[in-house]
């Protein structure tokens, strides 16, 4: 399905010289975003999925009804917005479009993760990869996790990137395909 039309575009926002990609116009339509899920969930293999706030959450908390392997989602968030235990949260710099900004994640969540042989593998999805500053520093952040699940230990590797939109004239890919796949739905270009 072409989903291409379904988006809207706002030059100039949030700050000027960035045009922003308006997802929302999907969650106007029960079936649309019934079938929109289903087809991100053919794109996504590992059984975890992470992903930041906010609009990633809107597409990847529903994956966990689908028909498929995934069993959990673990919520990267602005500061102040995850409760947590001493020891349990971590903090990722990364550098967005406008700017650096912190993301975090709990390591608690991490470890509710379903392993995979000796390792927790992530699908990092997120609904919008422009430049990739955020998807970049969190998948090197979660990378250099070690959870322990039952007394054993397992290492973190986010297996592949999925997006729900790709800006395929910004240079988000080139700076993740070194760490994983990057696989999206639906292109455009910022022209």
């Amino acid at each position: 399905m072409d989903y291409r039309p379904y988006i809207k575009f706002y030059p100039d926002f949030p700050i000027k010289g960035v045009n922003f990609v308006d997802i929302i116009p999907f969650l106007q339509d029960k079936q649309l975003f019934q079938n929109l899920v289903n087809d991100l969930l053919a794109l996504c293999t590992a059984p975890n999925v992470a992903s930041p706030e906010a609009r990633g959450f809107l597409f990847a908390a529903p994956m966990l009804y689908g028909n498929n392997a995934i069993q959990n989602v673990i919520p990267l968030r602005k500061k102040g917005k995850l409760p947590f235990s001493k020891g349990d949260l971590v903090q990722v710099e990364v550098m967005k479009e406008y700017g650096p900004d912190h993301v975090y994640f709990r390591l608690s969540d991490l470890a509710a993760s379903q392993p995979t042989g000796d390792t927790i593998e992530l699908t990092f999805f997120d609904d919008i990869l422009a430049t990739g500053g955020t998807a970049r520093g969190l998948a090197q952040g979660l990378n250099a996790q070690k959870v322990t699940i039952d007394g054993k230990t397992y290492g973190v590797k986010v297996k592949e990137f999925v997006f729900l939109v790709e800006i395929d004239d910004l240079p988000g890919r080139s700076r993740l395909e070194d760490i994983a796949p990057v696989r999206s739905m639906i292109h455009v270009t910022e022209g």
